[in-house]
């Protein structure tokens, strides 16, 4: 979910083909090894995994498109996900490729010259986006957002995306009125940095030009 309450369900890719992918594994562990039926075998065990692996990645294209439609600045949350995928919500955090997607996220926004940076996540769940007070750990259970001091109340992901956005925002040091000071570990598309190279590599030709021509005699 995002700061503006745009949600986008998560596609369980492995989940839904995981009962023909353990028909296909049990059928190849019966086969005589190295045999020609083996091959084969371990052959449909192999084109099934690539189908699940390039659904997944087209959704994360598909998603990622949809969300630099919606914005021109997109900020992600700096989580491990390795060591999320070791706890026991592992095979649903490897089935959603969360990492996947972050990365081909800010693919996509340097591609279409969106901003794209990450902040950090530390309790952007226990934080209000109203007020900014501290509202305690939240078990994961607990999906309703509830200020006690404002009593500002909202989903915990819609609250989560807009002190992400905050962050972010806090994160872009604006300069002047036509450029902005970009933190180190943003993604920005190259446009700007390559027009401002030419530039400078074209007054660097005229100076060079103009020291180098002799005068001309009096």
């Amino acid at each position: 979910m995002t700061s503006d309450n745009f949600r986008v369900e998560p596609a369980k890719f492995f989940r839904e083909l995981q009962s023909r992918l353990k028909v296909l594994q049990r059928r190849a562990s019966r086969k005589n090894k190295r045999s020609k039926n083996w091959e084969k075998a371990q052959l449909k065990v192999a084109r099934l995994h690539h189908q699940i692996s390039n659904t997944r990645k087209n959704f994360h294209f598909q998603t990622s498109h949809l969300l630099c439609d919606r914005a021109d600045m997109i900020f992600a949350e700096d989580i491990n996900f390795k060591m999320t995928a070791r706890g026991f919500l592992g095979k649903e955090m490897l089935d959603g490729g969360f990492g996947q997607f972050r990365d081909l996220l800010s693919w996509v926004c340097w591609k279409r010259g969106k901003y794209f940076a990450q902040v950090d996540h530390k309790y952007t769940s226990q934080i209000c986006p109203e007020c900014g007070t501290h509202t305690g750990k939240k078990e994961l259970t607990e999906r309703v957002h509830v200020c006690d001091e404002c009593g500002y109340s909202t989903s915990r992901d819609h609250a989560s995306g807009r002190v992400i956005l905050q962050r972010g925002l806090n994160s872009v040091v604006p300069m002047d009125c036509r450029e902005r000071k970009l933190s180190g570990n943003g993604v920005l598309s190259g446009v700007l940095c390559l027009d401002k190279c030419r530039s400078r590599n074209a007054n660097s030709r005229e100076l060079e030009a103009y020291v180098c021509t002799p005068k001309e005699s009096a």
